[in-house]
């Protein structure tokens, strides 16, 4: 059973998460950046699980693409969903306004994966508001390991 893991991220916490979720995964999986590769074959594969980052409420577009584009095939695959953002109580409505209805109810796992702060990678003006929002200079983690490890275990059921 061959699994996919697609990603889209904006300052490298989704492609973190994208590859923690791999180590922890124990069949053959592949990790795509669909920044990088935005039109994927999915004929190889059962296990299709997509990530994106959450921003301002919003999730990549690279990834709103991907599954509008795939809709029709995903459905017909095992599927897994995860999100990171800097807000957790806010993680289940952002996941629900983020994903369609049918792909959420067809997944066998949904998860949230925590956020980091990495100032290196921003612009101006969002290391400006990150800053002001979460009242510190100094870039961080808070990467929620035990949500991956639970999210792999459902997904090798």
């Amino acid at each position: 059973m061959k699994t996919l893991i697609t990603f889209a991220t904006r300052f490298g916490c989704t492609e973190k998460c994208a590859k923690k979720l791999e180590e922890k995964l124990s069949n053959d999986v592949e990790v795509i950046n669909l920044r990088n590769n935005p039109k994927i074959s999915l004929d190889k594969y059962d296990t299709v699980i997509i990530g994106g980052s959450i921003m301002m409420g919003k999730i990549n577009s690279e990834v709103k693409k991907f599954y509008n584009n795939n809709l029709a095939q995903l459905l017909q695959k095992k599927i897994g969903l995860y999100i990171c953002g800097a807000f957790s109580e806010q993680a289940d409505k952002e996941l629900r306004d983020n994903f369609p209805e049918k792909l959420i109810n067809h997944a066998v796992a949904t998860g949230y994966f925590g956020y980091e702060l990495n100032f290196e990678k921003m612009n101006f003006a969002v290391r400006a508001l990150a800053k002001k929002m979460s009242a510190t200079e100094k870039s961080f983690s808070k990467i929620i390991e035990d949500n991956i490890t639970k999210f792999a275990e459902v997904m090798k059921r």
